[in-house]
Formats: structure tokens, sequence, C-alpha cells
């Protein structure tokens, strides 16, 4: 029989590389794991490891389990959470997923009056899967992933929030025009945030087709910093129009419009069924509510 303790070891011992660190994060002697895996290990006839120098090395059937242990144990972790809030007089958890570095700032007008909505639902903000959302989402890390990038799959619902343009932030100065090409950038630092060019959008769909690049790539954490250095003369940046307006509004810097335009949208994706779930139907109505007063 397969139960949540040999999982649990499995991902133990690939996440500590050994036995005994395994042992003593899941608080059972060395013998107790040992004599629980190969009891196991007789029952089904098959090996998890073997032994390979001092370390271990999974088998087949091994990396098999601890891919199942990777999916279903933040599940059940997640499961018997939601059930100790709910035991506690609680709804329930949400937590929010982003792929998105500027939706931070749009995200925050969200939070308070949600807090003050849902006294009961414990809020969580998560950004360390780094554009691994749809496998969180699917995976139940995560409950509602804000995403730019909708991905159209079976098992997922998503809600558009709010639509925007993504513009250029040139210094006040600049001798470009309102409109720019993509020849106009092989001259210019392109400032974006730490993104791969595959999964910006001023590459795809303005640079790459154009057949250019910037002179120089660069990329930086924050929108304010991105801001400042356009500001002071040290390159260009691609930013959301809705943040140019706010964040950029008392520094020297003004908007170009790349080409005929990109047209963006900012969405939230949920597991297909649960956007009816009373907590989650609220967050996103509140959602759409905020990002309509910011215009499309």
């Amino acid at each position: 029989m397969l139960d949540r303790q040999h999982l649990a070891i499995l991902r133990e011992v690939d996440r500590t590389g050994s036995v005994t660190a395994a042992a003593d994060c899941l608080h059972l002697t060395q013998s107790a794991l040992s004599h629980t895996i190969r009891k196991f290990e007789d029952r089904h006839g098959i090996r998890v490891w073997q032994k390979e120098g001092r370390g271990l090395r999974l088998t087949q059937a091994g990396e098999y389990l601890l891919a199942l242990a990777q999916r279903v144990l933040p599940q059940i972790d997640h499961a018997e959470r939601v059930l100790s809030e709910f035991a506690q007089g609680h709804r329930g958890a949400l937590r929010a997923g982003m792929e998105c570095h500027p939706c931070q700032h749009w995200l925050m007008r969200v939070v308070a009056p949600y807090l003050a909505d849902w006294p009961d639902v414990d809020l969580d903000l998560r950004t360390a899967f780094r554009f691994g959302g749809i496998g969180a989402l699917l995976g139940h890390e995560i409950d509602l992933l804000i995403t730019p990038d909708p991905l159209d799959l079976p098992g997922i619902h998503y809600t558009r929030v709010f639509g925007y343009e993504l513009v250029l932030a040139v210094p006040e100065a600049h001798p470009l025009g309102r409109v720019a090409s993509p020849q106009d950038l092989t001259t210019e630092t392109l400032i974006t945030y730490p993104v791969s060019p595959e999964r910006l959008d001023i590459f795809t769909r303005f640079l790459v087709p154009g057949n250019c690049l910037p002179r120089r790539h660069r990329s930086v954490e924050t929108t304010e910093m991105m801001l400042q250095l356009v500001a002071a003369g040290r390159g260009v940046s691609a930013v959301p129009d809705w943040i140019l307006r706010e964040e950029g509004a008392d520094l020297p810097i003004r908007a170009v419009r790349p080409g005929k335009g990109i047209g963006m949208a900012l969405h939230i994706g949920v597991r297909k069924g649960e956007e009816q779930t009373d907590y989650i139907a609220g967050f996103l109505a509140l959602a759409q509510q905020i990002g309509a007063r910011m215009g499309e």
C-alpha cells in the first residue's frame, strides 16, 4: 500500500541528499526510515534507490514516485491547511501568484479592500516560482495566477481584468518622436525586467518581427529603478502605459508607441470550477472593479 509517508520520505531524501538528513527532517530514526522503505520495496517487488558511492541514485520506480510526491504532497498539505482553517472558523486561504513584475503595483490596490471584505480568508502572495505559474496553479501550489499571457488550457478559467498598452519610456528630451520603429532601438540600451527575451513582448512582438535587436539589453529588478535610469538618460524601457502614467508622472520621461502599438491585458487564472467559490469570486469581482478604473 502506498501512503503519504512513503512519498514524504522520497521527497526528503531527494531534497536533503541523504537518508540520515531526511530522517531528521521527518523526525524518524535512520533505521526506522530504512525499514519503512525496505518493507515498501518488498511488498511491491521494486527498489526505489541504489547506493552509488556515498550517495543514492533513484531507480526508474523511484523517479516515478518522486514525481508523484512532488505533485501530490503540496495538494495534501494545502488541503490539510484549508480543513484546519475551516475548523477554526475561517473560510479558507487564497494564494495568489504573479507572472509579471508590474502586476504588484496593481495588486496592492486590491489587497486592502479584499482583506476588509473577507476577514475570514487568509491571503498570501507568491512570486518565487518565477514564470512557472501554470504548473503552480495546476499543482495546487497557488489558487489564482495573475498573468498578461493566458494559456488556453482545459483546466483553467481566465477572467480578464483590464487592458493596457506596452510603451517605450524615454527621456523627455529624447529625439524619438511619438512612434518608434524597431530600427530606432538598434542604437539604444533597452532596460527591462529580469526576464528572458523570449518572454518579453517588446522582443517577440516588436523587435524580432522587425529583425532588429537593441544595441544593449540590461535588466533591473524594480520599476522605480528602471524609470530612474531612463530619466538619467541611461537607456529606454518597455513598460505598461499605466505604470508610466502613475510612477513616472514626476520624472522627466515620456511615452513613445512602439510601431502600431502593443496591446495587452491582465488576466487572472483559476482552476476551472473554482471561480464560483465565494471568496475567489469575490477577489475576481474586486479585481475587475479596480481594473476598470485604470481605463482601457
